[in-house]
């Protein structure tokens, strides 16, 4: 039986696809990850991966008012003076190439770190039967923690594409990679991934 059958079979898997927008990949946004643009290559093939073997793809995407009134309040600072980041319909709320969205595919609009949060995300991996959860995106203390961390409180499979992720620097991707780890949630390269994906969630 191949990797596509058995997830053909199993609950399903949805890819979620977070932040990749431009304030936060290319170096003149106002919130610019430094590790984020290293890791374009490698999410285009886990992207093109996703399609090819039909797992629901979320593209999650910040937008904000642009009086950061929705903003986390530790943010709202930066839209002083008519600044801010990912306001709706600007380039900065853009995702960047070459990860835009394909028609039909789904769009989750956040206003806090987690994709859950005040989203109906839940609601609708819950409808497509989901069972994993397969993440790439920026940054890993924010976002993707949080986001993984809330996936596993909803007892979905969480497994976060390492090489797909960024941070600031490499140090802090490797210590928030360490407490994913920890707290019990698969992280590993997209070459590992159709390996983790056949293994038993519960060795």
């Amino acid at each position: 039986m191949t990797t596509t059958q058995k997830e053909t079979e199993a609950a399903p898997v949805a890819l979620l696809v977070i932040d990749m927008q431009e304030d936060f990949v290319l170096p003149t946004g106002p919130l610019f990850v430094a590790g984020a643009p290293a890791t374009l290559p490698a999410l285009a093939r886990l992207l093109a991966l996703g399609r090819t073997r039909g797992w629901a793809v979320f593209h999650v995407v910040r937008e904000h008012a642009p009086d950061g009134s929705d903003a986390e309040i530790t943010r709202r600072g930066l839209f002083t003076g008519g600044g801010g980041f990912c306001l709706p319909g600007s380039d900065g709320a853009r995702i960047v190439e070459p990860l835009r969205p394909l028609p039909g595919e789904e769009r989750v609009v956040k206003k806090r770190f987690s994709a859950f949060f005040g989203t109906d995300l839940h609601a609708r991996l819950t409808a497509l039967g989901t069972g994993t959860v397969v993440i790439g995106g920026t940054q890993y203390p924010n976002c993707i923690r949080a986001t993984a961390t809330d996936a596993l409180a909803r007892d979905y499979r969480v497994i976060v594409v390492t090489d797909c992720c960024s941070a600031a620097s490499q140090a802090v991707a490797e210590a928030n990679v360490a407490d994913l780890r920890a707290m019990g949630l698969t992280c590993v390269p997209l070459a590992d991934l159709p390996a983790a994906l056949e293994a038993d969630p519960q060795d």
